[in-house]
């Protein structure tokens, strides 16, 4: 059976908190861990309104203490925003304290508008072109000390020098990060529910242009969407309903948090609302247990997936936990023995 994880953006509902969301997502992840999936990852997004998730490495270390099977990672943390030392020797203490339990995934995007991107690079080196690539090479040179001797950087050591890098995935939404995480024999991770570029198309280049490294000997692509499970197709296809007022308003330039099934189901939508709608319900998963298992099982063959992450953002902290527990016994997940915890002073 193909592993299942999670994608949590710390959703964050009209009328609540942002701190209630974030929270929430500590008691998903404790739920998500008695029930078998294999990964949790945090995203990273600033400036918005109706998600929580702006520091993952930060939310790693919470749920990682309090978590015992899943391997917890970032998905991702947008390396644009943060100096490549910052980014290794943080995920460096994170891998000391929780040695085997954490991902690092890489996002080539900022996550946020032009004007919060700036702000959050004021005292870096910001350049209009795009510079992944070069943080991306110079996180990897940090972390295999291979800046030449006469360089500047050569004396640097991001710490603690004696823990290796967790495994890096690196994050995508086309066909450019599959092609450099197949060149660089990392892990790839396809955002199919937001992507427009075809999913399938992006995990094939990935596998046919994999380049084995020390740290990965075979290609390994996970493929993250979008799913609504309920005990019924009617009450998924209500709950769905926040995601389809979701994606119109943010159509618009709107980061509202999310409204209840209610609110989207009494809202105006135009014709070209429903347009909208009708043409991202085709990258999500909605119904119950048996049509998403059977949607997801399709959407894994066809992309030939090593992994399926999925992302629920739905209203209801209560009704998002129903919908992976619902996933879960399809999939007839179990949860691994508890990993043995590192020794503190």
């Amino acid at each position: 059976m193909i592993p299942l994880s999670i994608l949590d953006l710390s959703p964050v509902p009209a009328g609540g908190s942002a701190a209630q969301s974030l929270r929430d997502s500590i008691d998903l992840a404790r739920h998500a861990d008695t029930l078998g999936f294999h990964r949790y990852w945090l995203a990273e997004h600033h400036n918005l309104p109706n998600i929580a998730s702006s520091a993952p490495d930060i939310m790693i270390g919470q749920i990682a203490a309090a978590t015992r099977h899943m391997r917890i990672g970032s998905g991702g943390v947008m390396l644009p925003n943060h100096a490549p030392l910052t980014v290794a020797e943080r995920f460096k203490v994170l891998e000391a304290l929780f040695p085997g339990r954490i991902d690092l995934g890489l996002g080539r995007a900022p996550g946020t508008d032009h004007i919060t991107s700036v702000a959050l690079r004021r005292r870096q080196d910001v350049r209009d072109e795009d510079d992944f690539l070069d943080r991306f090479q110079e996180l990897l040179l940090l972390e295999n000390n291979g800046y030449p001797k006469d360089h500047p950087f050569s004396s640097v050591h991001a710490m603690p020098n004696d823990v290796a890098l967790p495994p890096i995935f690196l994050l995508g939404s086309s066909n450019y990060s599959a092609q450099l995480a197949a060149q660089i024999g990392a892990g790839f991770a396809f955002a199919h529910h937001f992507a427009g570029y075809d999913a399938a198309a992006a995990m094939r280049q990935y596998r046919e242009k994999f380049q084995p490294s020390q740290h990965l000997q075979q290609p390994l692509a996970i493929l993250a969407t979008a799913a609504v499970v309920a005990d019924t197709a009617e009450e998924a296809e209500r709950l769905a309903s926040t995601i389809d007022l979701n994606f119109v308003r943010r159509a618009k330039g709107v980061y509202a948090p999310l409204e209840s099934p209610e609110v989207a189901l009494a809202y105006d939508y135009t014709p070209i609302d429903r347009e909208r709608i009708a043409k991202n319900r085709e990258r999500l998963a909605v119904g119950d247990p048996a049509m998403v298992k059977s949607r997801l099982e399709s959407l894994a063959a066809e992309t030939q997936a090593d992994e399926i992450m999925i992302t629920t953002m739905v209203y209801d902290h209560t009704a998002r936990k129903r919908s992976y527990a619902l996933l879960a016994k399809a999939f007839s997940l179990t949860p691994p023995h508890a990993m043995p915890q590192p020794q503190t002073a």
